[in-house]
């Protein structure tokens, strides 16, 4: 790709006639392409849906599943091209890909891996340039420069001890910005095209989302200090940019209230910030004077605008050529991509087949973005602005060799007397196998806990479904998505807010008619392990738990965590001090005896977020009370496992575990069949 010329892709339907954000939308009741399937509605169990028609010949290995899924992410362009990082799950590498012209292709050398380590979560680790791209190396985790034309690739930085990720590009000077951390904290800094690192600012704890005006005179950017993190507190600052691109008239521009910012970027001279303190999530015009700032809301509903900043260079909205703005919002849970004119008409949704969107771009004419769905592998996005057509340039690919792909159906708990919150999710139902039964139901709780879960495609859900199970994702009190006091509801209430939504979930759901509350099972990774288990020591009817690298000893984690979160498992206990007593309540490795039903649990030996001490002394404790459960070990696995075959052995040893208590489920009532 040169310049503006837009490249050519895979061409879908233009979207329909544009919808105004004060025209009441419907619903949307499943999400999936090729019409809507009947769902449920929220309102109440009288509107289940009818069983689930999809057939396939067999059951899905579990091997096809590991293999089933492709991630991309990190979309960045320039007068060089169009990028973005792709992870291949058969080498475990995340690899820099580029369109070119014809189709996509792979830059980066074979064995080189991308990723960034800023914060333990990253982002930002690929930056296109004029004529190149910079990107992070996993191991080093310094900066090297890959020719678009060629692939060479050359070091660019060599700061020991140091990792770098957050990258942007400040074309005016033809260097890139960039959060730099060392063991005694994180800087701003730019690194030239020589490799030559030079600190902008620095004596904040927390860096991120630089981002440059179009004149290359002004900087912004967003910081944090502990123990805050950057979803429930942080700031956008602001500076000027000399004639040698260092920092002058330095300050921080305070919202009116209470918030979390996020994702500044600058429309010509103005600068355009998320915040939240209005409750979303939502762009405000931000103005300022040497004492003083003004924040002006602009048009939007109120929805949240972005997801939480866990990982450096998120873009949910870019200005558009011509004028105008492309926004990503969230709505049930639902990530929806609309366009917003610059005369103030009507705004414009498009891709409505999608549920998730990513890294928005715009370069010449076009909008460019990571695009994810329920029924096919993620995808790199094209969107012309002025006419609504769509371009899939690479990905999107139909998934697990063109088996039919269960669709998610949004599911709303309603509030009742003692909780006035509702509770969101999806639920995937079982193949038909022609049973009339309410089948057996897994409830999967996130991780984070500050985070959610979208209606994109998860290839261990279908494995789940095609073996006879029903899954529901839950996104509980302090998810994102929902608005700041539904995130902010997990202040000091984890062990007891999310657990209790999750029990609210299973019941109504089994209530419904759409799981078997004898055979229901409850699953988590690293928090949401947490969460399982705190749901099996409440004894909330599951009739089996799972903890996958789950935290069991949150006092422990709160000793060992890296700095990023080390002030965050106070903000979800509260002071471990002054709350001591919750601290002690809230600990499964203290109530192991009361944990009456089975548990397995699946640990790597190289993790450094949640040890395996955790895991074993948790192990010990059960058989200790008499309930001794089934444990796994990975050896050479860490926080999240990444190997295809580690992944497999997991779902298949998942498998036979539910399969063994759902029949004896059924043995104890009788219904053997």
């Amino acid at each position: 790709m040169s310049g503006s010329s837009p490249p050519a892709g895979r061409r879908t339907t233009p979207p329909r006639a544009s919808a105004s954000w004060s025209t009441a939308m419907p619903a949307i009741r499943a999400c999936c392409s090729g019409g809507e399937r009947p769902g449920l509605s929220g309102r109440g169990v009288d509107a289940v849906a009818s069983p689930n028609p999809l057939r396939q010949s067999a059951p899905l290995p579990a091997a096809a599943a590991a293999a089933g899924l492709r991630q991309r992410a990190g979309l960045t362009v320039s007068a060089a091209g169009l990028f973005w990082l792709d992870f291949n799950p058969d080498t475990g590498d995340t690899e820099l890909w580029q369109y070119a012209g014809k189709g996509p292709r792979r830059l980066s050398a074979s064995g080189t891996s991308i990723r960034s380590a800023v914060n333990g979560y990253g982002g930002g680790a690929a930056c296109a340039m004029a004529d190149g791209v910079l990107v992070v190396e996993a191991t080093s985790q310094q900066i090297l420069r890959i020719d678009s034309a060629s692939g060479q690739t050359r070091p660019m930085t060599a700061c020991a001890g140091a990792c770098f990720g957050g990258l942007v590009a400040d074309p005016v000077r033809q260097r890139a910005l960039a959060v730099r951390e060392t063991a005694d904290g994180q800087q701003l800094v730019a690194v030239d095209g020589s490799g030559a690192v030079t600190v902008l600012h620095q004596g904040l704890d927390f860096y991120s989302a630089p981002a440059v005006s179009d004149s290359g005179r002004r900087l912004a950017w967003v910081s944090w200090r502990l123990p805050d993190m950057p979803w429930v507190a942080s700031q956008v600052w602001v500076a000027d940019l000399d004639d040698r691109g260092r920092l002058a008239q330095v300050r921080s521009c305070v919202a009116p209230g209470p918030a979390a910012v996020q994702q500044p970027v600058f429309n010509g001279e103005q600068l355009v910030v998320l915040a939240d303190h209005l409750g979303w999530w939502q762009p405000f015009a931000v103005t300022h004077s040497a004492d003083s700032s003004a924040w002006q809301a602009l048009p939007c509903p109120a929805l949240d605008h972005a997801s939480a900043p866990w990982q450096l260079a998120e873009s949910h909205s870019q200005p558009l050529p011509g004028g105008g703005w492309a926004r990503v919002c969230y709505r049930e849970g639902r990530g929806e991509l609309w366009l917003w004119p610059a005369d103030g008409g009507q705004a414009v949704r498009l891709a409505p087949e999608y549920g998730d969107f990513r890294s928005l771009q715009c370069y010449g004419d076009g909008l460019y973005c990571i695009a994810r769905s329920a029924s096919r592998l993620d995808a790199v996005l094209r969107l012309t602005p002025s006419t609504g057509e769509l371009a899939v340039l690479a990905g999107g690919e139909r998934p697990l060799a063109g088996r039919s792909i269960v669709p998610p159906e949004p599911f709303v708990v309603p509030p009742a007397p003692a909780q006035p919150l509702a509770v969101h999710g999806f639920l995937y139902r079982p193949w038909q196998s022609g049973a009339t039964a309410p089948p057996p139901l897994i409830l999967l709780a996130h991780g984070g806990p500050t985070s959610a879960v979208y209606p994109v495609f998860n290839p261990q859900i279908q494995f789940w479904c095609s073996h006879g199970f029903a899954v529901a994702e839950v996104n509980y009190r302090g998810s994102t998505g929902f608005g700041r006091d539904f995130r902010m509801a997990l202040a000091e209430q984890w062990g007891d807010a999310e657990v209790e939504d999750m029990g609210r979930a299973l019941e109504y759901l089994a209530s419904a008619g759409l799981g078997d509350r004898r055979r229901s099972f409850i699953q988590g990774r690293s928090s949401g392990g947490y969460t399982a288990l705190m749901a099996m020591v409440r004894g909330l009817g599951f009739r089996a738990g799972a903890s996958l690298f789950g935290v069991s000893d949150p006092r422990r984690l709160r000793a060992q965590t890296h700095r990023f979160e080390s002030g965050y498992l106070d903000w979800l206990l509260g002071d471990p001090v002054q709350k001591a007593a919750r601290w002690q309540q809230r600990t499964p490795a203290l109530h192991a005896s009361r944990i009456g039903q089975p548990m397995i649990f699946f640990q790597g030996e190289q993790d450094k977020v949640v040890v395996p001490e955790q895991t074993r002394s948790m192990a010990a404790a059960m058989a200790e009370a008499g309930n001794p459960p089934e444990v796994h070990w990975f050896a050479s696995e860490g926080h999240g496992f990444r190997q295809p075959e580690t992944q497999a052995a997991m779902m298949e040893a998942l498998l036979a575990f539910y399969q063994r208590q759902s029949h004896l489920a059924d043995a104890a009532a009788g219904n053997l069949r």
